[in-house]
């Protein structure tokens, strides 16, 4: 004890003497106000086009270890965006069918569309819509992350492991692209779309995605006579007939459509087929004109 009341006792001393000189130059004798001032804490935001070897639900910061993207991974972030405005506003991430979440749906869907070159739903990907922690969200964050992952098909959700990134991953050619398939009836729905190359027998076609209007998914249900038509209409752009009353002589139609919950999330993208089970094609459609397609 006595040691260190002594050690008090010189630093005290040292300090008093000091006020008994004159300060060098430059020295004003304030020592508190010459601290720079901290910077503010910066809130952590996750790096776009990082891959990573899970596909998360929640973006918690203990979970986010990011890999190279020629490494095993099983997601992409294509896109970090920021909530604003009265989506910033609440207290909590924006729950599911939230005008929050719908609003980075929307972004999400427009920009991972760009960077894998044509509209996601075109081929075998999934994205997915990552908001920060309830805790990350008091602290302030506001991002949000569109991760991208590749499937196995178009009846099969499960992910299938990449080592390369999924930037322009729907160029023209591109194996992950939808094309051709042979549908497999049972009774007379159809169970599953089997892809096949369009070189082999084949009797349906992916032509394109119909946005559909934002009504509620059970009204899509009850009007699904609608997106039929809509896919007619993508059938005639696409093989170059006229969209008149006899496209539906030409060829029928086969679509599928998002789940309800991701529906209420704001994906309503609808994929369309067209399909002839009357003869046996061996070529895509596309460009194919009336000959291709004649009226039946």
């Amino acid at each position: 004890m006595r040691r260190w009341w002594t050690a008090v006792v010189v630093t005290g001393t040292a300090a008093l003497a000091l006020t008994g000189c004159g300060a060098p130059a430059g020295v004003d004798r304030n020592l508190a106000d010459d601290w720079p001032d901290l910077a503010p804490a910066e809130a952590f935001v996750p790096e776009n086009e990082a891959c990573h070897p899970t596909v998360q639900d929640v973006g918690y910061l203990s979970g986010y270890n990011p890999v190279e993207c020629t490494a095993t991974h099983r997601a992409e972030t294509l896109h970090v965006g920021t909530l604003t405005g009265p989506n910033a506003e609440r207290g909590a991430p924006p729950k599911a069918g939230s005008t929050g979440v719908r609003t980075a749906r929307a972004d999400c869907d427009k920009q991972v569309s760009k960077a894998v070159g044509a509209d996601w739903r075109s081929g075998r990907l999934l994205v997915s819509v990552i908001f920060p922690s309830a805790l990350a969200w008091t602290g302030g964050a506001r991002w949000f992350r569109c991760d991208v992952s590749e499937v196995a098909g178009l009846d099969d959700s499960s992910i299938t492991p990449r080592s390369a990134s999924l930037r322009n991953a729907l160029a023209p050619g591109s194996p992950l692209a939808y094309g051709c398939f042979n549908p497999k009836l049972v009774k007379d729905d159809i169970d599953q779309m089997r892809p096949v190359a369009c070189t082999a027998k084949h009797h349906a076609e992916f032509v394109g995605v119909w946005q559909a209007p934002d009504i509620s998914y059970d009204e899509f249900q009850r009007t699904s006579l609608r997106a039929h038509k809509a896919c007619r209409g993508l059938i005639a752009k696409y093989v170059k007939v006229p969209n008149n009353s006899d496209m539906q002589y030409r060829a029928g139609t086969v679509i599928y459509h998002p789940f309800e919950q991701e529906w209420q999330d704001g994906n309503h993208g609808v994929q369309c087929f067209l399909w002839v089970d009357d003869r046996t094609l061996t070529r895509s459609l596309k460009g194919a004109g009336t000959k291709g397609l004649p009226v039946q």
